[in-house]
């Protein structure tokens, strides 16, 4: 696309927050932001029951702490690199260097798929221990609302992540218009070997070495004082 790099205008444009809002990955993102929302504050609340004779809580899912603990932990990761990609959103149509920009979004692409893995994991991790439940470890079914929330939300984000990974690849493929941005962008005040005054010839004795006679009209004396314009022999 002309006049672009990587999905994104020439460096220096002015923001505009419905254009960014109305973008794919920018929506991909919020939902992510959202679900791993909805995952952590699932299990942080009511991923933890006890019997009624019993005063210690345990996991809701097959009293398996390591369960609750991946979905606690991958969903604060998960809130944390949204909100840091979502940054990076904003900050991306500022970027002059193609390189930079190239790198961003290959970044994108690595983590997005990443994330998309680690909460297929998460899933089939979750449901299994959930599935294996005793239910004499939670006579009340209490949280039983929350681990499945926990669940589909983590099914969700599978998808959320993959499609940020999908979106960033295209980005990727995009590339960049080299009439209009450069490969190794370097700030002209910071180029030590940036052009500054008009170049001006080397002078010797006031007078400039570029401006002498032609050299048909050159008055060369030789050593014996002859003219080296015209050979006469004596």
């Amino acid at each position: 696309m002309e006049g672009m790099a990587y999905g994104a205008g020439k460096a220096g444009g002015a923001f505009n927050p419905i254009t960014f809002f109305q973008q794919p990955h920018t929506i991909l993102r919020i939902l992510s932001w959202f679900f791993s929302i909805v995952i952590f504050g699932s299990i942080a609340n009511e991923g933890y029951v006890n019997r009624p004779d019993e005063a210690q809580e345990f996991c809701i899912f097959n009293r398996n702490q390591n369960a609750c603990n991946y979905g606690l932990f991958m969903g604060t990761l998960a809130f944390l690199c949204c909100l840091a990609f979502l940054a990076l959103d904003v900050y991306f149509p500022q970027i002059s260097s193609a390189k930079d920009r190239k790198k961003a979004v290959l970044a994108d692409v690595g983590v997005s798929a990443f994330w998309s893995f680690m909460w297929f994991v998460g899933f089939c991790f979750l449901t299994n221990q959930w599935q294996v439940a005793k239910q004499e470890d939670n006579p009340l079914r209490e949280g039983g609302d929350a681990a499945r929330a926990a669940i589909t939300f983590a099914f969700f984000s599978i998808f959320t992540w993959a499609a940020q990974s999908f979106f960033g690849y295209q980005r990727y493929k995009l590339g960049a218009d080299s009439a209009l941005f450069s490969q190794d962008y370097i700030d002209p005040s910071l180029d030590a070997g940036a052009p500054g005054d008009p170049y001006t010839s080397f002078t010797a004795g006031g007078d400039d070495l570029g401006q002498g006679d032609p050299v048909g009209g050159s008055s060369y004396q030789g050593i014996n004082g002859e003219g080296g314009g015209g050979y006469q022999e004596y």
